[in-house]
């Protein structure tokens, strides 16, 4: 007897609603590469992605996205996402899921 069942056993008269799946659009747009850069300030380690074309409340969606996944700390200033820590590899093979082009810059 799996969960469905038992609950259709507790509560007879429940109708099951069909929630609709929502697409994702695509929103990322560009046509250059987005530049994903090493850099150390204040001897600490930072990842620079700059260089997309897009809305920037796009940018920002996206900048939110990584450092959710990522678990790190970051910000959004001058049309560029400064990640908190050497994440380039990383951050690389998730854009390159989203369908963006990435080039690697420094070191």
């Amino acid at each position: 007897m799996d969960l469905k069942d038992q609950l259709k056993n507790l509560f007879p008269d429940h109708e099951e609603t069909v929630e609709p799946v929502k697409e994702k659009s695509n929103i990322w747009l560009q046509d250059d590469p987005i530049i994903c850069k090493y850099e150390k300030r204040k001897g600490k380690p930072i990842t620079i992605l700059e260089g997309y074309t897009g809305a920037t409340s796009d940018f920002k969606i996206l900048a939110k996205e990584i450092k959710t996944k990522l678990s790190v700390g970051g910000s959004f200033k001058d049309d560029k996402i400064i990640i908190q820590g050497d994440y380039r590899d990383k951050i690389m093979t998730m854009l390159k899921d989203k369908g963006f082009k990435v080039k690697r810059v420094g070191g």
